[in-house]
Parts: C-alpha cells; structure tokens; sequence
C-alpha cells in the first residue's frame, strides 16, 4: 500500500473497531479527534491535528442510536470544513432511513432525501457507503456518491465454504436485482417470495412464491436484517414449496429486538452479515457469521483518494 501523506481517517463513536480495521488495512493510523456529549446533550466535535487541504475520510455507520450518530457526522463535517479539509468524505456502511425513500403513504415524509440534505448542506463533498435500500437514493445527493455492494463478498463465503446453493430467494420485488446479481455469481436460478407488510407495524406475511425452490438448497438474499420477520415469512414460503436446505445472505445486521433468538429457532441454518453495523457479543450466536467490510472500504478509500475507479472493484 504506498503512503498517504494527505489522507486522514476520523471515526465517530458508532463504530470505532471498523475505524481500526480499515485503518489496519491501509497501514495508517487512525486520526485524533474528540467526539462527545456535554452534560447539556450537545454534540461537540474537535480535530486534534492538521487538516487543512488534506483528504478527510469520516467513518461513521448509522446504527443505535441513530438519530444521535447522524447529528455526530453533521458536526464532524462542519468542524472539518471549518477546519479547512481540502475534501470531505462522509464514510457511512449503513444508511438508515433508506426505507423511507418515498412517499407510499398520505402525508409522511421523504427521510431518506432529507439525511442527503442534511450531509450536503453539513459540507461533505461525496459520500462513500454499502448497499443502499433502495438505488434511486443516489440521486437524492448533489454530491458523488460510491455505493459498494457486499453481494459477491456475501456469494463468495458460500462458495469457499463449498454450501451448494442451488437457487438464490428474493425478499420482495425491491430485492430482485441484488438477488438476481447473488444468483449470477453463484451460477445458479432464483425465486421471489411476495411479501405484505401489516401497516406500519415490524410484521410481514409472506403472500406467494415465484420459482422452482422444491428439493433445493435455497439462499435468502436481503439487504437489511432487523427484526428478522421478512426472512423468517420467506423461509416458511421456502419450506412450504419444498425447499430442503435454507441460508441467508444479508448486508446490515440491525438484529432489532429479539431478532438474534428468532434467527437462532428458525428453519435458517446459517444467516451471513457483514459488519457495516456493530454486532454486540450478546447477538452472536451459532447459526451467525460476521464478514469483515473493512477490506472493501479500505480498498475503495484508496482508490478514491488516488483518483482510482472505485467500480473496477466488482469487475471480475
């Protein structure tokens, strides 16, 4: 890795092992600065070395609680523009408030267009994350945008680990194409399970199955786990057509609730996750496996601050 006098990587407090380890991966230490709280609950953020016109990665994943770690990232952009950081990359593995990414009800709000305005107005001039909910969130910026994809990382474990996965299963329509590109990495055919959401509640049935699953090892593909009801209505949709053997490959771990005990009773075998968000040891259980993201994000801030394509990465 050559050497980077110009790049600097801060870390908020959402996860500071990730920080490390992408700092691990590009042989660089990780920057200074203090990110707190006063007794007050104001955020306050302080660089404690140099940057001006240097190359400013700020890593900060939006997990619990949220709110709280979006606001640290808005300080952290503008102490660094304040600071004169020649250019400002917000580093975020897990955009929450993706689902909100448009208007499917009477009188509720875009969110997922309104964090874009919030890090653009902030100062960040490009954003660097995983795996968004939805694509069109890209354009909800004016800034550049790197969306990474853990698809082949997530396909590449089953492979080396020789599962033999016959057909990959989409979570709903809005899963297709990451499914479909899961199944083209696995040189296998895929399904869809149609899914309804009860209102606004954390529940979902699965409705019906497109595909041929019966006698087949099936592999569930989302994008986010949270409370673990969209894999486990999937999952009873494969067995009830037949299905024998059951994985499931996901992005984000959010593992809301008791999502780690459902996971760990279900007909699931083994569910994979990266870690774009913090898994608390008490979520770790048997039927869990944790891929490192950090490779990848180290891999594509070295090529952004080399002027490199980012792209070229999933070419294969």
């Amino acid at each position: 890795m050559p050497a980077f006098e110009d790049l600097r990587i801060f870390s908020g407090n959402s996860h500071p092992k990730l920080a490390d380890d992408i700092c691990d991966y590009l042989r660089i230490p990780l920057g200074e600065c203090d990110v707190f709280k006063f007794s007050n609950d104001n955020t306050f953020v302080s660089f404690k070395e140099n940057i001006r016109e240097k190359d400013v990665f700020l890593l900060q994943t939006f997990c619990r609680p949220v709110n709280d770690h979006i606001m640290e990232l808005l300080v952290m952009i503008d102490a660094a523009k304040r600071a004169s950081a020649g250019r400002i990359t917000a580093v975020i593995p897990h955009y929450s408030y993706g689902r909100s990414d448009k208007k499917d009800q009477p009188r509720v709000p875009i969110t997922a267009r309104l964090v874009a305005n919030l890090l653009t107005v902030a100062g960040a001039d490009r954003v660097l994350t995983v795996d968004l909910h939805a694509g069109q969130i890209q354009g909800f910026f004016n800034i550049p945008v790197d969306e990474l994809s853990a698809v082949q990382m997530l396909a590449r474990y089953f492979k080396n680990n020789d599962i033999g996965i016959e057909v990959a299963s989409a979570t709903d329509a809005g899963d297709v194409k990451r499914t479909r590109d899961t199944a083209r990495f696995l040189n296998v055919g895929m399904s869809l399970v149609e899914k309804h959401r009860i209102g606004n509640e954390d529940r979902v049935e699965a409705v019906s199955l497109i595909g041929d699953v019966k006698n087949k090892t099936a592999l569930i593909v989302d994008d986010e786990l949270g409370t673990g009801g969209t894999v486990i209505a999937t999952a009873q949709a494969l067995k009830k057509h037949g299905a024998q053997d059951i994985y499931c490959a996901v992005t984000h771990p959010v593992l809301s609730g008791e999502a780690s005990k459902i996971l760990g009773q279900s007909d699931v075998l083994e569910t994979v996750v990266t870690d774009t968000l913090p898994v608390p040891d008490e979520k770790h259980g048997p039927k869990l496996t944790v891929l490192s993201i950090a490779p990848m994000l180290g891999e594509a801030i070295h090529r952004i601050h080399g002027g490199l394509s980012v792209g070229a990465m999933f070419e294969s």
